[in-house]
């Protein structure tokens, strides 16, 4: 389960990154609740536009992020990240301390946030692959998950009670002080044990080169078809466990940390189970959604605060599973050259998701009641994994890209992208097999049907 962290890199990695989640998750709890409690008069549509502003720039810069993450060295270009968000953080901090923040100036910082997150988040997926060796990569994205969750476990459950004891504005001030610990794990990295990072062929380091791959590989745009609907509607837990907790249940602010705490159990469990897993499949994605969907239902029409907050346990479980098998099987079935540009649209995706789905949802919840919002995510998210599932079952070629995606990580492009000017090494003739056998079954079922 903690393979990778024999590699003395990663464990740096590892050790920055829990201490930076756990900030960044206290913050994202006290920006919802300065928003809804001392900005606004209890706003689901404010909040939902704070978090739009947020995530919108991931979806609109992904292109140009995946590109630089492609092109310059990822080391530097995380450190540049986390000093930015640090300071964008000590500025809020300094602005509602002081009783100077206004709700546009929170918008505004919250779309500043995202600028600089639509760059971290690519590079930070990419990174991994240059710390451990490829088998290790499924096990590193899992602890990375596990890490993420870990974090979500602890912030809102202290920013809970740091609100309560001193309102919201020494959360901001400690986000800003845990970027500190990424920044010294990567300056103490030994660059001499980073694998070498595949630069792209001259002339085709743009995102149009990452979209042609991600078409050309049927697995990959299935999965991030499924993470894009579920985003949009699904995974919104920053909205509606706010609204859950304030509206149905009249809690404060500890009681809607501890929510946050009580699905991190369950995340922190997927998380794990997933670095246990050695190849991840599109059928667990799937599989994954479907559960995820049913859970979030049978979580609305909970009766009581605590089965409210039991149920967000197996909530966490499935989502969590759903998004690590995710990433997993898109990093291992891309080419390291093109890995940047497809995990930058990946996290536009997932990310890219939530600005169209969250003030829909917060206005759900203001028209029709808090419950709703977790119902419509539930229904749709359900809906969506039933709507994979038949595809899948329908499609011979995809079924054959699918077989062949679990047969290991792809280190070979697929000749369409061969020909636009991508080239990548395989790491090992093996693999380089794999690759052409997968093209080979591809073919042959696409001539059968």
């Amino acid at each position: 389960m903690f393979r990778a962290l024999h590699i003395r890199n990663y464990r740096l990695w590892a050790t920055g990154a829990i201490v930076s989640n756990t900030g960044t998750w206290m913050q994202r709890v006290a920006q919802d609740w300065l928003v809804l409690t001392q900005l606004t008069d209890n706003s689901g549509v404010a909040v939902g536009l704070t978090t739009a502003l947020q995530f919108a720039p991931v979806l609109l810069l992904a292109p140009w992020a995946g590109a630089v993450t492609d092109r310059f060295d990822r080391r530097k270009v995380l450190i540049t990240t986390q000093l930015l968000s640090g300071l964008l953080g000590l500025v809020l901090g300094l602005l509602v301390v002081t009783g100077q923040a206004q709700l546009w100036m929170v918008y505004s910082m919250a779309a500043a946030l995202g600028v600089v997150a639509a760059v971290d988040g690519p590079a930070r997926q990419a990174f991994v692959s240059e710390l451990v060796p490829v088998e290790y990569l499924p096990n590193a994205v899992g602890l990375n998950s596990a890490s993420f969750n870990a974090g979500r476990l602890i912030g809102p459950g202290v920013a809970g009670l740091l609100i309560h004891w001193f309102s919201t504005g020494p959360v901001f001030l400690i986000n800003a002080a845990s970027f500190v610990a990424v920044v010294f794990s990567l300056t103490r990295m030994n660059r001499s044990e980073l694998k070498t990072q595949e630069r792209p062929a001259r002339g085709n380091r743009s995102a149009r080169a990452g979209v042609s791959y991600v078409r050309s590989h049927p697995e990959i745009a299935l999965i991030m078809t499924i993470v894009g609907f579920v985003a949009m509607i699904g995974l919104n837990s920053q909205i509606t466990t706010a609204l859950m907790a304030r509206l149905v249940f009249h809690k404060g602010a500890g009681e809607y940390g501890l929510l946050g705490s009580v699905m991190a159990i369950g995340s922190l469990g997927g998380a794990l189970l997933a670095a246990r897993r050695e190849r991840p499949t599109v059928r667990l994605v799937i599989g994954a959604a479907a559960a995820f969907g049913i859970f979030a239902i049978l979580s609305a029409l909970m009766p009581t605060y605590w089965l409210y907050a039991l149920m967000l346990i197996p909530v966490g479980l499935s989502a969590l599973t759903m998004m690590t098998a995710a990433n997993t099987t898109v990093q291992l079935a891309t080419s390291p050259a093109m890995r940047g540009r497809v995990m930058a649209l990946y996290m536009a995706i997932l990310m890219g998701g939530t600005p169209i789905g969250s003030p829909l949802i917060g206005w759900v919840g203001e028209e029709f009641g808090a419950r709703w919002t977790v119902l419509v995510g539930g229904i749709g998210t359900l809906l969506v994994a039933v709507a994979a599932a038949v595809y899948l079952q329908r499609s011979p070629s995809l079924q054959a890209a699918v077989a062949a995606a679990g047969a290991g990580p792809a280190v070979k492009l697929p000749v369409a992208s061969e020909r636009a000017g991508v080239t990548g090494t395989p790491e090992s003739a093996a693999v380089a097999r794999k690759e052409a056998t997968r093209e080979t079954a591809a073919a042959q079922v696409t001539d059968a049907a």
